[in-house]
């Protein structure tokens, strides 16, 4: 689950119908399923083999019934259940029949601050329930709801993702041949050269023996799995640029951005394509849910007389925040004359070590701002050039 959160009011409901609530515990073993009904205040439980769909709606449908045919009123079904592993299709099979569900982090629901405390998926799927209850009362704080994406978007995720997944293997191979070569006396073989092969056939060990025979098919086989997750880099990285250079029609729901984007110097393919597919895909109320969403936003601490500020609070997307932290030292790189740049070397100066990167933090929530708003209303950074 990559998609993160926000706070969202409880959505309305019609005055004259009747609601009936579910939360669904979710596991690869077995689904637990909470309910209540205006028909009782208990909550009574259910267990589901996992997966199994049908049957849950089945479960939702008979209390519906039951509910309609005893109060002569229309029922609402809500139902929730906590972003994880299963992602988001069960979300999209309750929506499509008529189910009003929401996604919600398993890190905003309140639990209880004792040392021991009980800890069950029976547990777990009440105090769900309970949530869900108290969120659509009206108390909007009691979780965060996650925003769940498009089939489109979940989709346009994967190529960056990939991409990054593929850099760490071959970080992974490359390390593991000169490794395998260090413990020789071998320093000097690149295996990222083209005529790796051929530089494996004329090694020698420092004292002047050849490759022993294991050794050397081990450091083919890394070359060969090498080669193959090169080749995978490089179909990726083709339709990526594909994408941001607009002279081929690639499909992406969110192209347009990832062009406009790229026409800013200091930003290429890899940058554009990972914001625009982590955050700007989605739309943003203002500037700091847009900092929160990925995590950016100053933590403070206060009790009593003791107040201190914690940092960023990294409550966010992850690979995001570390995109913007790169793009951060490009653009001080890239673009001197911006406003941002400036304003970083007014602050820092020739000071070195943790000062300049505490403040690197603070120019890439600025440069966040300043692409929102550059994406959303066509105003370029201040200061900032564009690429002929």
């Amino acid at each position: 689950m990559e998609a993160r959160t926000m706070s969202l009011p409880p959505a309305a409901s019609h005055d004259d119908a009747e609601r009936c609530f579910f939360a669904i515990e979710l596991s690869k073993k077995s689904w637990i399923v909470a309910v209540n009904t205006p028909l009782s205040d208990k909550i009574s439980r259910y267990t589901l083999k996992a997966c199994d769909w049908k049957e849950l709606l089945k479960l939702i449908e008979r209390n519906r019934t039951r509910v309609a045919r005893e109060l002569k009123k229309r029922v609402d079904v809500v139902s929730c259940y906590e972003a994880g592993y299963d992602g988001f299709w069960l979300h999209r099979l309750l929506e499509a029949h008529g189910i009003r569900n929401y996604v919600i982090d398993p890190a905003s629901v309140q639990v209880d601050r004792r040392a021991r405390r009980a800890k069950t998926d029976r547990v777990d799927v009440e105090r769900l329930l309970r949530s869900l209850m108290a969120y659509l009362r009206g108390e909007p704080k009691v979780w965060s709801v996650v925003h769940v994406p498009s089939v489109a978007e979940e989709d346009d995720r994967r190529l960056h993702r990939e991409r990054s997944r593929l850099i760490s293997e071959r970080i992974q191979h490359v390390n593991r041949i000169k490794g395998l070569l260090a413990i020789h006396g071998i320093y000097d073989y690149q295996p990222m050269r083209r005529d790796r092969m051929q530089q494996l056939k004329g090694l020698h060990t420092t004292d002047g023996r050849q490759l022993s025979p294991r050794l050397k098919a081990e450091i083919v086989r890394e070359l060969q799995r090498l080669e193959l997750v090169l080749g995978m880099i490089e179909t990726i990285e083709a339709e990526r640029d594909a994408i941001a250079s607009a002279k081929t029609k690639v499909e992406h729901s969110n192209a347009k951005k990832i062009q406009d984007l790229v026409k800013v110097k200091s930003i290429g393919p890899e940058f554009a394509t990972a914001l625009v597919s982590e955050v700007f895909y989605r739309s943003f109320d203002n500037r700091k849910q847009l900092a929160g969403y990925v995590g950016l936003t100053p933590s403070h601490f206060q009790s009593g007389p003791m107040c201190r500020d914690q940092g960023i609070s990294k409550a966010g997307n992850t690979m995001a925040r570390t995109t913007m932290v790169e793009l951060a030292w490009m653009w001080l790189q890239h673009q001197p004359g911006s406003l941002l740049s400036v304003w970083f070397h007014n602050r820092v100066g020739k000071l070195k070590g943790r000062i300049r990167r505490i403040t690197i933090v603070a120019v890439a929530r600025k440069l966040l701002i300043a692409l929102w708003r550059y994406l959303e209303t066509g105003l370029v950074p201040d200061g900032a050039i564009l690429k002929v």
